[in-house]
């Protein structure tokens, strides 16, 4: 990391595009988690949310089925 070779945090993160205190905010959420872990939890989120997604469409159709029939 930039901050490791002298620079400030303000300067390091500057250049990715986020705020020094978006950068700590994101540290205290992630710990101490490496790159594949941190990988590994954003797959898993985003499976999480596509089976959310589909619980909540099967869970509909079974709610206009019932009215239905």
């Amino acid at each position: 990391m930039l901050h490791g070779r002298g620079l400030s945090m303000a300067d390091a993160v500057r250049p990715i595009g986020i705020s020094r205190h978006m950068f700590y905010r994101w540290r205290k959420q992630s710990g101490e988690m490496n790159r594949a872990q941190l990988s590994r939890l954003k797959d898993l989120e985003r499976e999480n949310l596509r089976l959310r997604r589909a619980a909540s469409d099967l869970t509909l159709e079974n709610l206009v089925l019932t009215e239905a029939g």
